[in-house]
């Protein structure tokens, strides 16, 4: 397909793949804004999603724009729209990195208020419950077991875990609050025998 064939398709009929090409062919800003344009609501969805707030992910599009269509024509890029899901991905995890941002979690209140949930991982804790609470740790299923360890004990935030382990947000946040119910079950049961 040559050049001037192209030139004739209005750009809506463009592959993604056309207008990448294009774009790097010519340097012409109108070939990458109607590509990114086609995806700019996967590319906010994916924003607010991580990052939790429309003005965060209002600006985290408008600068994952200027930053693509400055560097883009470095990249080999195989399927745009993959591609694009893993950088922008990266973009949100990057910006919560920076920022050091916890996500809130509406952990079960009763729960979290419960002296015992709340001094659990403390450095006053009698020497039973600590080995109780040692005893607990290893019976947590891996993935609990790890997020908790990461949280508590080397005080990482939800971005750092997810970054760290491959698990996906919602999910660090469930083994968080399952694997610390578990650990009070466990721990309750333990100094009651």
């Amino acid at each position: 397909m040559n050049f001037f064939s192209l030139n004739r398709k209005s750009n809506k009929e463009y592959s993604d793949e056309e207008l990448l090409t294009l774009f790097k062919d010519t340097n012409r800003a109108e070939y990458f804004q109607q590509l990114y344009e086609r995806y700019i609501p996967l590319v906010y969805g994916l924003c607010l999603k991580y990052l939790q707030n429309t003005e965060e992910a209002q600006d985290a599009v408008v600068d994952i724009y200027e930053n693509l269509s400055q560097k883009i024509t470095g990249y080999n890029i195989g399927i745009f729209k993959n591609w694009l899901y893993s950088v922008v991905k990266n973009h949100c995890f990057h910006i919560l990195k920076e920022k050091k941002k916890e996500i809130i979690v509406n952990f079960d209140s009763q729960l979290m208020e419960s002296d015992e949930t709340l001094t659990l991982f403390s450095e006053d804790i009698n020497e039973e419950k600590e080995k109780a609470l040692s005893r607990c740790l290893e019976k947590l299923p891996e993935p609990q077991r790890v997020a908790i360890l990461k949280f508590f004990y080397e005080d990482k935030s939800y971005a750092d875990i997810v970054d760290e382990t491959g698990y996906n947000l919602k999910s660090v946040k469930s083994y968080i609050q399952n694997g610390k119910r578990n650990l009070k079950i466990c721990i309750d049961k333990n100094l009651m025998e």
